[in-house]
This record gives structure tokens, C-alpha cells and sequence, in this order.
């Protein structure tokens, strides 16, 4: 049997989760809006990585037979003032992201539950590749977003990028 806290932590990440692909896909809708088409593909895509990891979370209480606990996902409240602030508002939620999969390892850690520890494994990895991408995608605009030309090849660059599931096998 899983430990209380393990499994009101991940199902709490089940909804945090989904939240992620809400936030995200107002971040596409803003850049559709602005024209940026190769952006709003960009977080369309993280969106669909987002609800992905949603459903591991929830496969993985279901496959350990624990009870799953769907609550209300809050609607996103990030301020999109400008392509830039979008750009750090998702680095700092990937960010968040992070502080939450590490306070749930340590949660497993503290009961030794090395199950949830291996199962998390990928997630701390993961995280550790979104906020570089997060990172990247805020120097790429620093370096090209004020010239339209450059702007219009990153855009490009970013509507080129296709989903790919997660291959985490539970």
C-alpha cells in the first residue's frame, strides 16, 4: 500500500499537470492571435506533452491500485503582455513543474518508496529538458526576436516541431 502522502501528492500532480496544458494552450492561443503561427504550434505541442504526462501520473495510481482523486483544473492566470513574457512565464512554470516532481521524490524518498522513486526517475529527467528548452527558447528571442526577418525564421524553426508521446513504460 502506498504511503498517504505519496499518493495525495501525485494525484495533486495529476491536476498540476493538466493545468500545464492549460496554461499552455493559452500560450498557443496567444500566438495564433499574434500571427505566430510556428509558436502557438510550439506550445500546442507542450500542451499535449503536459496532458501526456497527466495520464501517467494517473496510470501510475491505477497500476498500484490506488484511488485516483480528479479535481477542479484552475483556469490560467499568467499575464501575456508581450511574446517575451509568454516566453518566461513558461520557463518559470517549468520551473514550478520541477519543485513539485522533486517534492514528490522526496516524499518517496523519506518512506522508501523506490517504485514511485523509479517511476519519477523520467519526470526528473524530463524537467530537467524542459527548462532547457524553456532556457533556449528565451535566448533565441533575446538574440532575433527584435528583427522581423529572424523572428520569422525562428517561427519557422518552431512550427516545424512535431508531438512525440512519451515512452515511459509503467
Amino acid at each position: 500500500m502506498m504511503n498517504e502522502k505519496v499518493r495525495e501528492l501525485l494525484n495533486q500532480q495529476i491536476n498540476k499537470e493538466l493545468y500545464s496544458a492549460y496554461l499552455y494552450l493559452d500560450f498557443s492561443n496567444y500566438f495564433e492571435d499574434r500571427g505566430l503561427d510556428g509558436f502557438a504550434n510550439w506550445y500546442y505541442i507542450q500542451a499535449q506533452e503536459e496532458r501526456d504526462h497527466a495520464m501517467l501520473f494517473y496510470r501510475y495510481l491505477q497500476n498500484n491500485n490506488e484511488k485516483v482523486t480528479l479535481e477542479a483544473i484552475a483556469k490560467p492566470d499568467k499575464e501575456l503582455s508581450c511574446d517575451m513574457a509568454v516566453l518566461k512565464a513558461g520557463l518559470e512554470h517549468e520551473e514550478y513543474v520541477t519543485s513539485l516532481i522533486n517534492d514528490i521524490y522526496q516524499a518517496a524518498y523519506e518512506v522508501k518508496d523506490f517504485r514511485t522513486m523509479q517511476f519519477l526517475d523520467w519526470f526528473v529527467k524530463e524537467q530537467g529538458e524542459e527548462e532547457t528548452n524553456a532556457n533556449d527558447l528565451i535566448s533565441k528571442m533575446e538574440l532575433f526576436g527584435s528583427d522581423p526577418k529572424s523572428l520569422y525564421m525562428l517561427n519557422s524553426e518552431l512550427g516545424a516541431r512535431v508531438y512525440t508521446a512519451p515512452s515511459l513504460v509503467l
